[in-house]
């Protein structure tokens, strides 16, 4: 029975390379494809480029990393840079979490080609920028933690968040105006959205300190 039922598939191979084109039967009874026939893996393939849409940033999702401090820092980082160390953006600022010159200088940072090529320091930078702004924001992270603002509850991650969008002192003014200063940057992001994006992080094992050096 499976002899027959090798006989006919091979019949009907054959049928199906006649209605193509010739064909050769070689002396061991197997099949001979035609060039034109035979298919290659070294395929190329070409997209139109104005065919691909490019994606803003946040419609590509970040690891989740979880909800401790790490998982804040990365989200955060993604969001500023997607990550990337060595980013430089068109206003000029810095690094996996876009730092600018000034800031960084209030924390002990002067040269910034150095910066730009040591990912340790930029990441002392961070938390130290977080321990900075938890020290200016102290009391309003006390009076604003839980509470709603403009349908969005406030969080302390969230609000060190939009700190570094906007500066601890813009953050101030949209709080205690309960989000009617809500101050948008060059590239569209608000105090608001970020406040938002990076709400219910646990960053509590970071202390405040006034003076946050690296």
């Amino acid at each position: 029975m499976k002899r027959w039922i090798g006989f006919i598939l091979h019949l009907a191979m054959i049928v199906v390379l006649t209605s193509f084109g010739s064909y050769t039967v070689m002396k061991n009874g197997d099949v001979e494809i035609p060039e034109s026939l035979k298919v290659t893996t070294n395929l190329e393939f070409f997209v139109p480029q104005d065919s691909i849409a490019l994606l803003d940033e946040d419609e590509v999702t970040p690891p989740f990393l979880g909800k401790a401090f790490n998982g804040f820092k990365e989200a955060l980082a993604f969001k500023e840079s997607q990550g990337k160390y060595h980013r430089v953006n068109t206003l000029g600022y810095l690094g996996k979490y876009q730092f600018g010159s000034s800031t960084l200088h209030l924390m002990g940072v002067y040269d910034m080609d150095d910066f730009l090529e040591n990912p340790e320091l930029q990441e002392k930078a961070f938390e130290a920028n977080i321990a900075r702004n938890k020290w200016i924001l102290r009391r309003d992270i006390k009076r604003f933690n839980g509470k709603t603002i403009g349908g969005i509850k406030v969080t302390e991650s969230g609000i060190l968040a939009a700190a570094h969008l906007a500066g601890a002192g813009n953050v101030k003014k949209y709080l205690r105006s309960y989000g009617q200063n809500d101050v948008t940057d060059a590239y569209g992001s608000s105090i608001s959205y970020y406040m938002s994006k990076f709400s219910g992080y646990d960053i509590s094992n970071i202390e405040q300190k006034k003076n946050a050096k690296v």
